[in-house]
């Protein structure tokens, strides 16, 4: 399909790059596949193994013997398939490799067990083509859409946010429609309310021209491109002083999800089991096209949040500051309990996390960062947010939104990490 010349848009060449470090104490990123079937890792007490099916399935063919057929049927019968590997390959069978040489348990799909439970539900960490854990560049796109919306409406006086898309109408049109729309609509409803007014209701006015629409082509995100992050390759760096210290550690870990009584102690509500990623140390790319950006004008008027991109940033650690003091309080609240079903709710190490006043991450992503994270709904009345909850989610009545929390144990059983806390630095270009 060929462009009109009317309507190319040259690219222009004045754009701004940050080259971004990335680190976290601990990150999970969701994949596509919510779950895997237990014949799709196999544990053993120190680590936990994703083979390679194809790869897998040649080796048994090359074993002869039943063994295809006994790992279809396991297949079939989800079950656990450490007996059919030591009968075809040995103890060592973590080693195997298949006709063509290549490893059944390629070195990227192997993490560091932090539990001695046995894993059951393993949720899978996203991997790019080559089979890698990163970070895609959507997700970080996404969490700060999500912090822009969250300032632009903070501020709504500032930037001339139209009045029909401010809080106090966001907050009048969810309680009418509250209860009146079904499942499937809940999931697009800030779409309408308010996410497509602040990021798609503009016109591109090019070289004194306009553009009108409403879509991703009007989007002014258009302007920012991220790229995604380097693979999170397991290595060592070396500190200032000369210590070597292990980045990007592939682990399955158990995660505590737990809230509370009415009397704020502690409850155990389940264990999820993990692939994770510890000490992540890794880069991505943003990119602002400034011009393009200056294409962009609001159809009522509204103002951009930000020109630059140390704007940027600047906003997506203002709602980081928000999120943090929101899970400092909640945890200051929070009581220990050490009978909780069979599990120590001690959560001391995670007030000792929270401690300090100012947030020292940039952002929150993936897993754990929860409705907070990923909506504007800090800004919302405190019982409009439970009345979404309860209508939207699981319903938990007289009880703050969100409720429940999720939390990673070490390999002492000691509640230790929170998901999805990231630091930013700048690596100039």
């Amino acid at each position: 399909m060929v462009v009109s010349p009317e309507f190319a848009l040259k690219k222009p060449d004045f754009y701004q790059s940050k080259r971004i470090q990335l680190t976290s104490p601990i990150l999970h990123i969701g994949s596509s596949v919510s779950r895997l079937n237990p014949f799709e890792y196999v544990q053993t007490d120190k680590k936990v193994y994703l083979p390679n099916q194809e790869a897998l399935a040649k080796a048994l063919i090359k074993q002869g013997g039943r063994f295809l057929d006994d790992y279809i049927q396991a297949i079939e019968e989800r079950q656990d398939i450490r007996r059919l590997l030591k009968q075809a390959f040995g103890f060592e069978w973590w080693n195997a490799t298949n006709t063509d040489g290549y490893p059944i348990f390629p070195k990227e799909a192997i993490s560091q067990k932090l539990t001695s439970e046995n894993i059951t539900d393993l949720r899978p960490m996203i991997r790019n083509g080559m089979g890698q854990l990163f970070i895609p560049g959507s997700s970080i796109k996404g969490a700060i859409r999500t912090a822009i919306a969250y300032h632009l409406l903070k501020h709504s006086d500032r930037y001339q946010v139209p009045s029909s898309k401010r809080v106090s109408e966001i907050e009048k049109t969810l309680r009418q429609k509250l209860g009146q729309i079904n499942q499937y609509q809940h999931k697009f409803l800030d779409d309408e309310l308010f996410m497509d007014s602040l990021f798609s209701e503009f016109s591109l006015t090019y070289q004194d021209r306009n553009f009108p629409g409403k879509g991703p082509n009007t989007d002014f995100l258009r302007a920012l491109k991220i790229t995604d992050s380097e693979p999170l390759i397991e290595s060592k760096i070396k500190t200032k002083k000369g210590q070597e210290i292990p980045v990007n550690i592939p682990v399955v870990a158990e995660v505590i999800v737990s809230s509370r009584f009415p009397d704020y102690l502690a409850k155990y509500k389940a264990s999820i089991y993990a692939e994770m990623v510890r000490n992540v140390q890794t880069e991505f790319t943003l990119t602002l096209d400034t011009e393009m950006l200056s294409w962009f004008k609001h159809k009522q008027g509204m103002k951009l949040p930000f020109s630059n991109l140390d704007e940027l940033l600047q906003i997506c650690q203002e709602f980081t500051q928000e999120q943090w003091d929101y899970e400092h309080d909640y945890w200051e609240e929070v009581k220990n309990n050490p009978r909780a079903s069979g599990k120590n709710l001690d959560f001391n190490h995670i007030r000792e996390f929270y401690e300090p006043e100012k947030s020292p991450y940039s952002q929150r992503l993936g897993w754990g960062s929860g409705m907070t994270g990923t909506t504007i709904n800090l800004l919302l009345d405190d019982e409009l947010r439970e009345d979404i909850r309860d209508t939207c989610g699981l319903k938990a009545p007289g009880f703050e939104a969100p409720k429940s929390r999720r939390t990673v144990m070490n390999p002492n059983g000691e509640i230790k990490f929170v998901p999805g806390w990231v630091k930013f630095r700048n690596n100039e270009l």
